[in-house]
């Protein structure tokens, strides 16, 4: 039976002590030294044994090895930090038994292992074989010239070598443990002689792969260097482990992917050029991000399409107030695609002036639809390669903006918004609006094709809409792709309703305002939108409506005994400051040589006021009120006219050649065109000549011929509206446009007397107190041509009875 003895026991971290090895270690743990000193002041014998883990700082018996070293401590030092470095020669081995580390000192009771000295011609033959694999590993991997026998490796004991052997290896701290712990000598010379062995063979791959390397590079950088090692190095050992699992995952996800046949050919292609990269070129980074790219494609991803007409039209009118013949349309739209079961037809193009809510009307459509909806804009582009994408030759290189679109919104088929189309430009890099042109054409879009990604890509299921604040920005080849719906803008009633059922609720939630906080009324709301904006949308509006939030927040701050603030009129002034606008009223008595007409602007519409002023002179002409040339001709052609039936209306042909006229547009400073002032402006010509008062509570608007003839109009909703807020009480409009009176809200109509007429003599008979009474003129020159006789009335206009289209009050 073993012996067993109780020794003063030393904890080792990262360390394995084998029998006939001298090695000194610091001591620092208080047991520790402790147990050092009862060893020093006995016989000096202390058993050393290793730690599982070394971070341990207070070990237990389960934190160490079974087996460790006993022997003797030859001297120590005692160093200023408080430690004490120890010289340890071991002797055996010995197994730990029971360990004592809750006392003052670390002590153990260790079963003494005697080493089996037997020998056998096998044994002999592997400790020759092991002595002379040393001195090779000595000289070529330990770089030692010292001999065998100055390291006291000359050992006649087979079972001894191994041990004196074990130290000189690189081994980890466990495969030393399971050396120490091998009892049989021959299982330790054996796996001393095979670690010898591999580690020879590793210098020999590493030294040919050196060579190898230094063949290739000659005289090349350092980096480069660097990188054919670890290409060489993957080359014999296989790719390393961060670059497999790179290349495994990018193989999963080409199986897992519904992509197109040609786009798997390229995804191989580029993963196979991958592999024999080096991770760290810069070739491999190019062809990593071409495969992100490609792979982040959403290949085969749709959403299934709500084609739930009813829930549409609640979504449409849940989140925009009017707009009607707008949501008609795309009702129609989708009805069309559930009969046929797919969604495929124009590019619907909302054109309207800013804020009247077109990019919102599109992400409504998407809502609808339960689409996934992206948002392109187009404002500025000159690149065609913002749409196609740049080739990959130039560094830095990137998919066009169509690409990434469908990237960020994970499905093939989302409803894709290209807003501001009307802002594109021509520059030096191509014409964006020709790459778009493959795009939006449903017989060619299947086909796509990305410059950086260079496969087909389909954008058949892709349904796009299109914003413009102007069609005469898009070019025609483009425009003609695409169904254009006009968002005219909104009336002020239209304006009322949007503030108070979004707008107010909105900016109130923003301020950090409870409902109960703040109470706007319908009337400050008609005082904001008349004189504190003056625009087609409601964006000016929503801004003032979140000062007055800011303004009623503040004030609930200051005071917090208020609890609620009512916002009127008053207090809108109070918020809001000066009003900046002021909406013309028809006020005061008939005048001579004054109009009032109808004009339609981005903003809504306005009365016009024409003034005519005649003046002693030579007949010329003067034009004021910054005019565009539409307006101007429209001027020289109600002169004409006047001039052609001057002695209709009462006027001498002198009158032309002894008066100056001037023409007057008030408000010179905003610009003004169109041919719609026509008949208003014929109106104060006659007036002026004859003398004969216009009728105050009568607006005009209509387009003049040479004959007289009264052309329809556009814009016809904003001028009423304008009308009815200047307190006119009629309104004389062409004959052509009494069908559009259908599309005209009953509140505008309502208490408005709106007249249509055909000819100008019409509209003088409506607009003048009196019509004029002929003359004819004494100045008659035969040589002219000319004859009074020949200067009638329009044929059939006495005949002409005016139609009148009223509503009660």
């Amino acid at each position: 039976m073993s012996e067993v003895k109780t020794l003063p026991m030393l904890p080792m971290r990262d360390i394995v002590v084998f029998p006939h090895m001298t090695t000194p270690f610091f001591i620092g743990r208080k047991q520790s030294m402790e147990a050092l000193e009862s060893a020093l002041a006995a016989d000096r014998t202390v058993f050393v044994i290793a730690q599982r883990d070394p971070m341990v700082e207070k070990p237990t018996g389960e934190d160490l090895f079974e087996i460790g070293t006993i022997g003797n401590i030859l001297q120590i030092m005692r160093l200023p930090n408080g430690t004490i470095k120890a010289l340890f020669e071991a002797k055996s081995r010995g197994r730990l038994v029971e360990a004592d580390l809750d006392g003052s000192s670390y002590a153990a009771s260790v079963e003494i292992i005697e080493d089996d000295a037997s020998v056998d011609p096998e044994l002999i033959a592997l400790a020759k074989s092991a002595r002379t694999e040393l001195e090779s590993y000595l000289k070529e991997i330990k770089k030692n010239s010292e001999s065998i026998d100055q390291l006291s490796l000359n050992t006649t004991e087979p079972h001894q070598l191994a041990d004196r052997i074990a130290p000189l290896l690189n081994l980890e701290l466990q495969k030393k443990q399971e050396l120490l712990e091998a009892l049989d000598p021959k299982v330790r010379l054996e796996r001393v002689y095979e670690r010898m062995l591999e580690e020879a063979e590793i210098k020999k791959l590493e030294k040919r792969l050196k060579e190898r390397v230094q063949g290739q590079i000659g005289r090349t950088q350092k980096e480069y260097y660097l990188n054919e090692q670890i290409k060489a190095i993957q080359k014999e050992l296989g790719t390393g482990e961060d670059g497999k699992a790179e290349i495994d995952e990018y193989e999963k996800r080409i199986e897992e992917i519904s992509m197109s046949k040609e786009a798997e050919d390229v995804a191989k292609k580029e993963l196979k050029k991958l592999k024999l990269m080096s991770p760290m070129s810069a070739e491999a980074n190019v062809v990593r991000n071409y495969l992100d790219a490609l792979l982040g494609m959403p290949w085969g991803i749709k959403t299934e399409d709500n084609l739930d007409l009813l829930r549409a039209e609640a979504v449409l009118d849940e989140d925009h107030y009017g707009l009607e013949k707008v949501k008609e349309r795309i009702i129609e739209f989708l009805a069309v695609a559930k009969k046929i079961g797919k969604i495929k037809g124009p590019i619907i193009c909302l054109v309207g002036p800013p804020g009247v809510g077109k990019t919102s009307l599109a992400r409504s459509v998407a809502r609808a639809l339960g689409r996934n909806f992206e948002r392109m804009s187009l404002g500025g582009i000159r690149d065609e390669a913002e749409i196609r994408g740049h080739r990959r030759t130039y560094i830095g290189a990137l998919p066009g903006k169509i690409i990434h679109s469908l990237k960020k919104a994970k499905s093939n088929n989302p409803l894709m918004l290209l807003d501001e189309v009307d802002k594109m430009a021509y520059g030096a890099m191509g014409d964006p609006a020709a790459a778009l042109l493959e795009v939006l054409d449903p017989e060619q879009n299947n086909t796509f094709m990305d410059h950086y990604l260079e496969v087909e890509y389909d954008l058949s299921d892709v349904l796009f809409f299109c914003t413009a604040n102007n069609v005469d920005g898009i070019p025609p080849a483009l425009f003609d792709r695409m169904e254009i719906i006009n968002l005219p803008g909104y009336t002020e009633l239209e304006k009322e309703n949007i503030a108070l059922r979004h707008l107010i609720e909105k900016q109130r939630e923003e301020n950090g305002l409870e409902k109960s906080q703040i109470r706007i009324r319908r009337d400050a709301i008609v005082e904001i939108i008349q004189r504190y904006t003056r625009e087609a949308g409601v964006r000016n509006l929503e801004r003032a409506i979140g000062k007055v939030s800011r303004k009623v927040a503040t004030q609930l701050v200051k005071k917090p005994s208020t609890k609620s603030i009512t916002v009127t009129p008053k207090r809108v002034h109070e918020f809001l400051g000066v009003p900046r606008y002021k909406h013309d009223v028809v006020e005061g008595n008939n005048e001579v040589g004054v109009t009032t007409g109808m004009s339609w602007t981005p903003a809504g519409g306005e009365l016009l006021f024409i003034e005519v002023s005649l003046m002693h002179g030579t007949g010329r002409l003067l034009i004021t009120g910054r005019l565009g040339d539409v307006m101007k001709e429209s001027v020289q052609a109600a002169l004409s006219f006047v001039r052609s039936r001057a002695n209709t209306f009462g006027i001498y042909s002198a009158a032309f050649k002894k008066n100056d006229i001037h023409i007057h547009f008030p408000e010179g400073a905003i610009p003004k065109d169109g041919p719609s002032a026509g008949v208003a402006i014929a109106t104060s010509l006659v007036s002026a000549f004859t003398g004969i008062p216009v009728r105050k509570p009568v607006a005009m608007t209509g387009e003049i011929t040479l004959h007289g003839k009264v052309l329809p109009i556009g814009g016809l909703k904003e001028k009423l509206l304008a009308a009815k807020r200047g307190l006119i009480e009629e309104a004389l409009i062409p004959f052509d446009n009494q069908n559009d009176l259908t599309e005209i809200p009953v509140e505008i109509k309502k208490g408005l007397k709106i007249t249509p007429v055909k000819h100008a003599d019409e509209m003088l008979s409506l607009a003048l107190e009196h019509f004029p009474e002929p003359v004819v003129d004494p100045d008659e020159d035969p040589k002219s041509g000319l004859n009074n006789d020949l200067i009638q009335p329009a044929p059939g206009v006495d005949d002409i009875s005016p139609t009148v289209y009223t509503l009660p009050s």
